[in-house]
């Protein structure tokens, strides 16, 4: 015959865990969208910073890239080798004609494919401008700096 108060202990340690567990997932959630909001804060603070830095490097004058804050979302540009590649493919032109797109050499657009270098954060809104044109819109740019 089994332990009845055994068996009505182990159901009380049960249901205590259950109810537990349902009223600390509010608090994971909680904290988890506090730890998110600190580590914007951070990235923040460190922008911030940086604006402050070179304010006091152009001896206080300030400037339009300086003083205006990355958008939310558009922070970092994301380079990946392979869909660099893709993309000049797609629109059909060589390494050099995209060094010259987004003014660096061909030799540099070769090493960002086959991921012996990256390009540096200055160049990054570059290619992603380059990113949002077609292939005639390319073809115009490329014309214009021939002449």
């Amino acid at each position: 015959m089994p332990n009845l108060a055994k068996l009505l202990k182990d159901e009380i340690v049960r249901l205590a865990r259950r109810e537990l567990k349902s009223q600390t997932a509010a608090l994971q959630r909680a904290s988890t969208r506090q730890r998110k909001d600190i580590a914007a804060l951070k990235r923040q603070q460190l922008q911030t910073e940086k604006a402050l830095k070179a304010l006091a490097k152009h001896g206080g004058k300030a400037t339009a890239a300086v003083m205006r804050p990355e958008p939310e979302g558009k922070a970092g540009f994301r380079f990946r080798a392979d869909g660099f590649r893709a993309l000049r493919e797609r629109l059909g032109i060589s390494a050099e004609q995209m060094g010259k797109l987004l003014g660096v050499s061909g030799q540099s657009v070769y090493g960002w494919e086959q991921k012996k270098t990256t390009p540096r954060r200055s160049q990054l809104p570059a290619i992603a401008a380059v990113r949002a044109m077609g292939k005639r819109a390319v073809a115009e740019r490329l014309a214009q700096a021939k002449k």
